[in-house]
């Protein structure tokens, strides 16, 4: 065992480890609760068994390595406290919009669990349960990410919200309402809205969205003015799309001043959010300039679409916005037409 690292079997008082270790600022709050030995049927009851405990003490869980021995057949596998290690450097050469907090520590509170040949199970042959940072206090607790997990229940009152057409954001203020608070709903807004990405990723067909793309191909080939962008999620899977045709460019650049922006539409099948930029022309009838189909109403998709817009239009701003009530709307404008009026 290395000398520099404190072990659950290790006999020692409190005091003693610090004095081993003077890193370490948390230790379990219930030191007789001893991992070391455990055995589990299965990978799932191995994860729900640190997970748990994990949730009692106060941090979240990510998966460790996994070994195999020579036919490939699995021997270990290890769960780690989400703060162990620390983010490898990003290449400096690559500008990110945002810089993100880092959260590692370096943190060694991990368990290991080993292949038992003699009866088929998986027995915890490593556990060591220090932290080298603060541990979440108990009101916490139900925030932390490998604790976070949307309920059969509210999947079910978030699908039928969700489906009659009532935003996320108002979905989660329902169920938040219903327990008596955030702090009592067992996930974040951000896992709803994740919950309802992933239902409607789920719905939405390879062979619908090459379709549309196509269409998209074939316009182009048809109006040499004619503009289609298409966004995708980190596995390449189509999720926001935005087009206008060549008519609709010569009208935001006569009629481009003031544009409406309205998301309460939905498509049918999808539920996706159907979001037209509209205007009035000389005519005083309305005219369209572009239009876009979005998975969510999240800040980030609206300053996809807005900077995609800009760019679709010469980046030339409109004077004037007005768009019904959404902060991330707001926040979007905010970020992409700063000097425009937003009513």
């Amino acid at each position: 065992m290395d000398s520099d690292r404190v072990f659950i079997d290790v006999e020692s008082d409190e005091e003693n480890v610090r004095e081993k270790d003077p890193m370490i600022v948390n230790r379990v709050e219930n030191i007789d609760e001893d991992l070391l030995g455990r055995v589990v049927s299965t990978e799932e009851e191995a994860y729900n068994l640190y997970n748990n405990y994990a949730t009692r003490v106060g941090f979240s869980v990510r998966k460790g390595q996994k070994r195999y021995n020579t036919k490939k057949v699995l021997r270990q596998f290890s769960y780690l406290c989400s703060k162990e290690g620390f983010r490898l450097d990003s290449d400096p050469s690559e500008l990110s919009k945002v810089s993100k907090l880092e959260t590692r520590t370096g943190c060694e509170a991990s368990i290991r669990f080993a292949f038992q040949d003699e009866d088929d199970t998986w027995k915890v042959s490593h556990f060591v349960p220090e932290h080298n940072h603060e541990l979440a206090k108990p009101e916490e607790r139900q925030f932390l990410r490998s604790n976070r997990k949307v309920s059969d229940s509210n999947l079910g009152v978030i699908k039928t919200m969700v489906g009659a057409g009532i935003r996320t954001t108002n979905t989660y203020s329902y169920l938040a309402e219903e327990v008596g608070g955030s702090q009592n709903v067992g996930f974040t807004k951000r896992d709803c809205y994740n919950v309802v990405n992933k239902e409607k990723m789920a719905m939405i067909e390879a062979g619908d969205a090459q379709s549309l793309m196509n269409l998209f191909k074939r316009k182009q080939a048809e109006d040499p003015m004619f503009f289609y962008t298409v966004q995708v999620d980190q596995e390449n899977r189509m999720t926001n799309f935005f087009w206008r045709d060549g008519r609709s460019r010569i009208d935001y650049d006569c009629f481009g001043d003031v544009v409406v922006f309205d998301t309460t539409y939905r498509t049918n099948r999808y539920n996706m959010i159907c979001a037209p930029f509209v205007g009035v022309n000389h005519h005083w009838k309305n005219v369209l300039f572009g239009c876009a189909f979005l998975l969510d109403e999240k800040t980030d998709s609206f300053i996809w679409l807005f900077e995609t817009f800009l760019e679709s239009m010469g980046g030339r701003k409109p004077k004037t916005i007005f768009t019904d009530q959404c902060q991330a709307m707001a926040n979007g404008i905010q970020n992409v037409f700063p000097g425009a009026t937003h009513g």
